[in-house]
């Protein structure tokens, strides 16, 4: 396999797994309510309140917020979907650098910018909520897992790229 092929192979398993966790990361996003019932019951089958009481009071009252919300308030769940919309029309964008990585690496540098963006967003809007710091860890994780991958791919791109003859119609523009 030549040095081309072996890194546009490499790119598209990267963008592939990439693509995936941001599936089912909005995925995730629809059944909310159900989720949370679920996660509360799994974690008290764990005995996870006598070992973590802060993340099962956490769980227990972010549970009955979304009880409350789903029992009187369901049109404010909407927006949680529109959330996973979001996710999904994000991952059909990286359908474009799986074609053609050197043409379209602006998208993986605009996810980059994306996921650095969650940092700043969680500090200041997490404490404005009410949310506690360690959980507003666990949400910054979310763009530094994100960009790992990401960083992965462009480099890639970038060594692609300089593996990649120029176009005809790039040379005699240039």
């Amino acid at each position: 396999m030549s040095d081309r092929a072996a890194l546009l192979k490499g790119i598209r398993v990267w963008l592939v797994f990439f693509v995936v966790c941001l599936v089912l990361s909005g995925a995730t996003a629809f059944p909310l309510v159900h989720e949370l019932r679920w996660t509360e019951d799994l974690l008290r089958s764990l005995a996870v309140p006598e070992h973590l009481p802060g993340l099962m009071d956490w769980i227990v009252r972010v549970r009955e917020g979304l009880d409350t919300v789903d029992a009187r308030y369901p049109f404010l769940l909407y927006g949680t979907d529109w959330l996973a919309f979001a996710h999904l029309v994000i991952a059909v964008a990286f359908h474009g650098p799986y074609r053609d990585p050197v043409r379209n690496v602006w998208v993986v540098e605009f996810a980059l910018i994306a996921c650095a963006g969650i940092i700043p967003l969680a500090l200041i809007c997490g404490p404005l909520r009410g949310i506690p710091f360690w959980w507003t860890v666990i949400d910054m994780s979310f763009g530094v897992f994100g960009a790992i991958p990401l960083y992965v791919v462009r480099r890639k791109i970038k060594r692609l790229e300089a593996l990649t003859p120029w176009p005809a119609h790039a040379v005699a523009a240039a």
